[in-house]
């Protein structure tokens, strides 16, 4: 089957920005307004945010997921503490050493699907407190998870709470990285609503970037008071859009009428129907679809094949002949693609038997 252009299935943040968004933007584009995220467009989108997850809290704008886990977690760690994450959280493997640069370093807990145990939390803790040594090496000052992790995982309500348990123990702030945390809200798998999101850590961030904007993230602290001076701090890190209303106007727009809550619906609709024709047809998956990124094992025969039409994301060699692929669908994922998509993976399957 060729296809005059290809297939784009690599990621979830290939397209611009829902309509909506544009069309505001556009509307807005000639009005004057303060800066620094000062104006009344600003001061809107944090009230949605607010009443969405139901607590007065703190509420800043940035304009990327690794600016943003940088700001955060340099803000929140002593010059001596570390962070500690799962071995393939974001902060751990993917963003170029940006929270070492920063002077702290990260401690990975190995994982398992992309997720880590309150249990692991807990003997990691009891290993540093117990170890002769431990003044001598970094100290753990937080944690940090992702929601939906890395290979599209989700935590589950106890297993969050229970984590969120051993971090007060030990009066480690809890931090939960929400790039893709539309696609969580909107899984059938999921049992943790946002309101609840906001009780069980001490800060995350609700990303724009892979969920229907053009850029940002919307950080939420639930108690204002976690991190003192965070908009002065935002603004040493370079992580203070000037046009503030930038940003505002987008999430202002995601949060009205509850666009949020659903943007990712059809997302994952289609991951579930890719996901029924890669096992009607024999691909073997990594794991389980439950939200809108896709894991399975191809041979290299059959991923030069899908390769000709497809986009796909290499994620990692799985033995000498096979690989792990992601594919990944969107809150702009369109039918006819998935359509093309399925016919597709078919018919390569075919081919090669």
């Amino acid at each position: 089957m060729k296809i005059m252009k290809k297939l784009q299935f690599a990621s979830d943040y290939q397209e611009g920005a829902h309509p909506n968004i544009i069309n505001r933007l556009v509307q807005t584009n000639m009005d004057q307004t303060p800066g620094y995220g000062t104006d009344a467009i600003c001061a809107s989108a944090r009230k949605r945010i607010q009443e969405a997850c139901q607590c007065d809290a703190s509420v800043y704008f940035l304009s990327g997921g690794t600016q943003t886990n940088a700001t955060i977690i340099g803000a929140i760690l002593s010059s001596y503490q570390g962070v500690i994450a799962p071995t393939s959280g974001h902060v751990s493997v993917h963003e170029a050493g940006a929270i070492e640069f920063g002077g702290h370093k990260v401690l990975p807990i190995p994982s398992t699907l992309g997720k880590i145990t309150a249990q692991q939390i807990e003997q990691y803790m009891q290993d540093f407190e117990h170890d002769l040594n431990h003044e001598h090496m970094v100290m753990p000052g937080m944690v940090y998870l992702s929601q939906p992790t890395e290979y599209g995982t989700l935590y589950s309500k106890a297993e969050l709470s229970a984590i969120y348990s051993v971090c007060k123990k030990y009066s480690m702030p809890l931090y939960i990285d929400g790039a893709r945390l539309a696609y969580a809200l909107a899984s059938q798998q999921n049992d943790i609503s946002l309101p609840e999101l906001a009780q069980l850590c001490d800060i995350f961030y609700i990303g724009g970037t892979k969920c229907g904007a053009l850029i940002g993230e919307a950080v939420v602290m639930p108690n204002p008071h976690l991190i003192p001076h965070f908009f002065t701090i935002m603004k040493q890190n370079g992580a203070l859009l000037a046009k503030g209303r930038l940003l505002g106007i987008q999430f202002d727009e995601l949060f009205k009428d509850n666009l949020y809550m659903h943007i990712g619906d059809t997302a994952i609709q289609y991951a579930q129907k890719i996901t029924q024709t890669l096992k009607e047809n024999g691909y073997p998956l990594y794991l389980e679809t439950v939200t809108n990124q896709i894991f399975f094992y191809v041979n290299q025969p059959l991923l030069d094949r899908l390769s000709e039409n497809v986009d796909l994301s290499f994620w990692e060699k799985a033995d000498e002949t096979h690989s792990i692929v992601r594919i990944a669908t969107s809150w702009a994922t369109q039918a006819k693609d998935v359509d093309a998509l399925c016919k597709l993976l078919k018919e390569a399957k075919q081919n090669l038997m």
